[in-house]
């Protein structure tokens, strides 16, 4: 049997944010002293490579472009000679992490590490850590849709260079900037690396699947309620189409029903069909009729679905169905009204579960003739 899987920390952010920096700092910490670094540059030199003190671990640079075009290349290559080393001896190591270049998509790198069938064996993905700069974090919103997503992706943000915040203004621009990736990304816990906040306490230990802890924290990962309480907040709220945090929507599903495992997967399927490029990330834990008392741990990020897991039993009293998504230009109601016709809620002149799997039409084909 292979040994526990390693986590795997996703570090990313625009340019400027202090990505480096913020290594730099954590890699100091006796907490990450066994860490093996990956580091991402665009261009032809990693001139970022050189501000990275010297540690005990391995650290490799991959230097031939952007990380998102090459994860089926460089870095999938970086990762299995790093467990190569590993199982060989040669190094030692518990976690990695990746930095990307400013400019990267990170959902590529996130569909890898819940795909590749050795990736996914030896590594499990423990969360995704984007920088965001106090500064300059309003106009790179606004100008850039690779740094929106990057925000909308991220399990913990965390906001540099507020110690140089040093007026008025700029200190109520900070404010509305919090509150802007507040709204963008209401399950992602919000931290000021300048206070201190960014240790790898806060950082580390992200994801559902940790192999040291008993009954996962369903509740944290999931960060349902904290979704729901923006979504009722922003109910009335009206949405520019220009700017590019604003097409993205975070929201919620939940139903007291148990779901048959051949309905939840037509969902699924349907879904990511008909809307994957724009499924940022969708979170669940599904009380599935077959087995009620185990329920099923589910997570995707555009296509991508991550293999399905199965708690050994709930982690509370709340056994309800509950989904989190993070989505660009959909509408909520669009899936929460297809999410009720698999459940078989009437709604008039909307299709039924019936018309939607027994149909030739569909994407996956509809039923079986």
């Amino acid at each position: 049997m292979p040994p526990q899987p390693i986590p795997l920390t996703l570090l990313t952010g625009f340019l400027g944010a202090g990505k480096t920096t913020l290594l730099n700092g954590l890699l100091k910490d006796p907490a990450l002293s066994d860490t093996a670094v990956i580091i991402n540059e665009f261009g032809d030199i990693a001139l970022d490579h050189l501000l990275v003190e010297k540690i005990d671990g391995d650290m490799m640079v991959l230097s031939s472009g952007c990380l998102c075009c090459n994860l089926r290349g460089d870095l999938v290559t970086a990762l299995e000679r790093l467990l190569r080393n590993l199982d060989n001896g040669r190094a030692s190591f518990k976690r990695v992490i990746v930095e990307t270049t400013g400019l990267a998509d990170p959902a590529p790198l996130l569909q890898t590490a819940m795909s590749h069938p050795y990736l996914l064996m030896r590594f499990r993905l423990d969360g995704v850590v984007t920088l965001v700069d106090a500064i300059n974090g309003s106009a790179t919103l606004d100008n850039h849709a690779e740094a929106v997503k990057q925000a909308a992706v991220a399990d913990r943000i965390v906001l540099t260079k507020t110690d140089l915040l040093d007026t008025p203004e700029h200190i109520a621009a900070r404010n509305t900037l919090l509150q802007r990736l507040h709204k963008l990304n209401p399950a992602a816990t919000l931290l000021d690396a300048a206070a201190g906040e960014a240790t790898p306490a806060n950082l580390l230990g992200c994801g559902l699947y940790d192999p040291s802890r008993k009954i996962p924290d369903v509740s944290r990962w999931l960060a349902d309620e904290a979704i729901a309480a923006a979504q009722a907040h922003d109910h009335h709220h009206h949405h520019d189409v220009n700017r590019h945090d604003e097409r993205v929507r975070a929201f919620t599903l939940s139903t007291e029903r148990a779901i048959p495992a051949a309905m939840l997967d037509l969902f699924l399927e349907l879904l990511r069909s008909t809307h994957g490029p724009n499924l940022l990330r969708m979170k669940a834990i599904v009380n599935v009729e077959e087995t009620p008392d185990r329920p099923m741990v589910l997570h995707g990020v555009q296509h991508v679905l991550h293999p399905a897991a199965q708690l050994e039993g709930w982690p509370d009293d709340d056994r309800r169905t509950r989904m989190v998504f993070i989505v660009r230009d959909i509408e909520p109601r669009i899936i929460r009204e297809l999410f009720d016709a698999f459940l078989g809620y009437t709604a008039p002149d909307r299709p039924d579960a019936a018309a939607i799997v027994d149909n030739p039409l569909v994407p996956f084909g509809g039923r079986d003739r």
